[in-house]
């Protein structure tokens, strides 16, 4: 399994926006396959933070996925970024 995990930081008054324009690429990404999770989200405190969280089967399936990466207006609009995959072996459920 592979982990996707970070933070992007955006102007706050532009936020909202940002975000309403990566519906299409996360209800893309649900139905991707070997995708197990995604999700973006503003965050609670930071109104410049934007958390990132994938989920995923595979490497090959998050670069499958991936492609480009971000459009050009959506790496114009990060002021900073910091996110890493992790390759994880076991999982233990706490539900």
């Amino acid at each position: 399994m592979v982990i996707v995990a970070g933070q992007i930081f955006v102007d706050p008054a532009e936020r909202e926006h940002y975000l309403a324009g990566c519906v299409d690429a996360i209800e893309q990404a649900r139905q991707a396959p070997g995708c197990l999770d995604y999700a973006l989200s503003a965050d609670l405190i930071d109104a410049t933070r934007i958390n990132i969280f994938e989920r995923w089967e595979t490497l090959e399936a998050v670069q499958a996925f991936r492609g480009s990466g971000p459009s050009e207006e959506q790496g114009a609009a990060m002021l900073a970024a910091s996110v890493a995959e992790y390759d994880v072996a076991n999982v233990r459920s706490l539900t």
